[in-house]
């Protein structure tokens, strides 16, 4: 081997300057929650380097760094995006950061209640913030309670909130232990941890988290990491998540049977496929009802700007 080959080569580390401006600075969530930048690691560029080496010679002049990046996200190449890493520092309830911690692609250390006093601090719901429980689905909300409402139940939870910490520091001023005295704290109350997660994972839990169907107190702390970290982070990357993931539409197969069916011309055939695949549901003598799947294709050609072929007419298969 040439002595070329054994000289290390000297590598720059990435420094992305929108970031770097804004480390450790709170971005502020819900009434008392933040996010912060703590540290990262990595770039678009990054991305693209670690790509070649998988790729070989000859790459560069085939490929443009951005139209090799939104290659990589539409053909779901993962591991490069694997390269980047972040660090964040999150203050969140409780509640919501059992959510959180259910994607289990980070590194996480979280703020001790058995080595430190509960934060001093609990989620308050505005009283036109109460929402009403789906009819359609069993996890999700759907509008909200009227107003005067809202007043009674936010007053209720703020007395609540106010005893359970009174309670629990009379606790520790009587001597009880930390991990004992905090086991009837509210899931309200806040809670702080270090969150280190690599790109590729981060941004399946920003396409989860995000969505519209997401819980509203979660999907804000998404919202932030994604449009005001991520964004500026890999802003390359950033945009190819928006246009094949976040905007994207994905079809089953069956799905994509009856949109060709809509496509054609031919509204009986694709009514007739949803139907035998389960899309709808009938009761004897009545309309065709989506299930949830048919729910779930009706947004999906709502998109398109097209109607579900069941939804024209009362019509029968």
């Amino acid at each position: 081997m040439s002595e070329d080959t054994h000289r290390a080569e000297r590598i720059a580390r990435p420094e992305v300057a929108a970031l770097d401006a804004m480390l450790g600075e709170a971005i502020r969530v819900l009434d008392d929650g933040f996010v912060r930048v703590v540290d990262y690691m990595g770039d678009d560029a990054a991305i693209v380097q670690a790509a070649r080496v998988s790729y070989g010679k000859g790459t560069k002049r085939l490929h443009e760094d951005r139209g090799l990046i939104r290659y990589l996200i539409r053909h779901a190449h993962t591991t490069p995006f694997e390269m980047c890493e972040i660090k964040l520092h999150v203050r969140a309830p409780m509640d919501l950061w059992r959510q959180w911690i259910r994607h289990r692609t980070a590194s996480v250390n979280e703020y001790s209640t058995r080595y430190s006093e509960a934060i001093d601090a609990a989620q308050r719901t505005s009283p036109e913030a109460w929402r009403l429980q789906s009819t359609g689905n069993r996890q999700g909300s759907s509008g909200h309670l009227p107003p005067e409402h809202g007043t009674r139940l936010s007053a209720e939870e703020s007395a609540l909130q106010r005893q359970a910490r009174d309670i629990y520091e009379a606790r520790l001023a009587a001597g009880v232990a930390r991990e004992q005295a905090r086991k009837d704290l509210p899931l309200s109350t806040y809670t702080e941890a270090y969150w280190k997660i690599d790109l590729h994972n981060l941004l399946h839990f920003l396409n989860l988290r995000m969505d519209e169907h997401a819980q509203e107190e979660i999907r804000a702390y998404a919202n932030v990491i994604g449009e005001q970290i991520v964004a500026k982070w890999v802003p390359v990357t950033w945009e190819a998540f928006l246009d094949y993931r976040r905007g994207a539409t994905g079809l089953s197969r069956l799905e994509s049977v009856i949109l060709a069916a809509l496509a054609s011309g031919d509204r009986e055939r694709a009514t007739a496929i949803a139907d035998e695949g389960g899309f709808v549901s009938r009761a004897e003598g009545g309309p065709l009802r989506p299930t949830l799947e048919g729910r779930e294709l009706e947004e999906k050609l709502e998109r398109l700007g097209l109607q579900a072929p069941w939804k024209d007419t009362s019509r029968r298969v």
